[in-house]
C-alpha cells in the first residue's frame, strides 16, 4: 500500500471543491447569515457526495457509473429546479432570520441540500474518472485498500477546502450589518438562480439537438 494515494486523494479533492460555483455562493451565504457551523456542514455535504463519485470513479463500479449518466438529463434538471428554488429562497429571506444561529435540524438541512445538488450533477463523475485513469485505478485490478486511501483523501481535500472557505468567511461576519446581508442575500440569490436557469436550460437546449 502506497500512502503517496492519500495525497493524490486530497489534493483531487481540494481540486474539484475548490472553483466558486453554486455550492460554493451557497456555502459563503450560509456562513455570512448563520455562521461559520452552517457554512462548514453545506461543504461537507457536497465533500460527502464528492467522496461517493470518488467511489464510484476509484472501484470501477460500471454499473452505478452507468446508470447515473444514463439518468443524466433527468438529474440535471432536477438538480436545476433546486437551484431555482434555493435562489429564490435566498433572495426573499430576510436578514433577521438569517442572523439566527442555526440549530441542528438548520445544519442538516443545509448538509442534505448540498449533498443533493453535488449529487444530482452526474458529470462530475467524468472528471473523477479521468483523474483515477491517469492512477491507472479504473477498472483494473489494482488494490481496494488503494482505492480507498485516494477516496478518503478526496473527502479530506474537500472538507478541507469547505474548512478553509467557511473559516475564512467567518472572520468578516461581525462586521456585516443587516442591510449589508440584506444585499448578500439578494445577489447570492441571483447568482444561484442564473446556476439554476442555465443548468435547467440546458436539458432543453440538448433535447433539441
Amino acid at each position: 500500500m502506497d500512502i503517496s494515494f492519500l495525497g493524490h486523494g486530497i489534493i483531487i479533492g481540494f481540486a474539484i471543491a475548490a472553483p466558486v460555483g453554486p455550492i460554493g455562493v451557497l456555502c459563503i451565504r450560509r456562513t455570512l447569515a448563520d455562521g461559520r457551523a452552517a457554512g462548514l456542514v453545506s461543504g461537507l455535504g457536497a465533500a460527502t457526495a464528492d467522496a461517493c463519485y470518488g467511489c464510484i470513479a476509484g472501484f470501477g463500479l460500471t454499473l452505478v457509473s452507468n446508470l447515473l449518466l444514463s439518468r443524466q438529463t433527468g438529474l440535471q434538471l432536477l438538480g436545476g429546479l433546486f437551484l431555482l428554488y434555493l435562489g429564490l429562497k435566498t433572495f426573499f429571506r430576510p436578514p433577521a432570520e438569517e442572523a439566527a444561529v442555526a440549530g441542528s435540524r438548520g445544519l442538516l438541512g443545509a448538509y442534505i441540500s448540498t449533498f443533493l445538488l453535488t449529487i444530482t450533477n452526474p458529470m462530475t463523475i467524468f472528471a473523477f474518472i479521468a483523474i483515477f485513469a491517469g492512477l491507472g485505478m479504473v477498472q483494473t485490478g489494482g488494490s481496494y485498500s488503494t482505492a480507498a486511501l485516494v477516496v478518503t483523501g478526496v473527502f479530506t481535500g474537500s472538507a478541507l477546502w469547505w474548512l478553509l472557505l467557511s473559516g475564512g468567511v467567518s472572520i468578516f461576519r461581525a462586521r456585516i450589518t443587516p442591510t449589508q446581508l440584506r444585499w448578500i442575500n439578494r445577489i447570492a440569490g441571483v447568482v444561484i438562480i442564473g446556476f439554476g436557469l442555465w443548468y435547467t436550460l440546458a436539458v432543453f437546449v440538448g433535447m433539441d439537438r
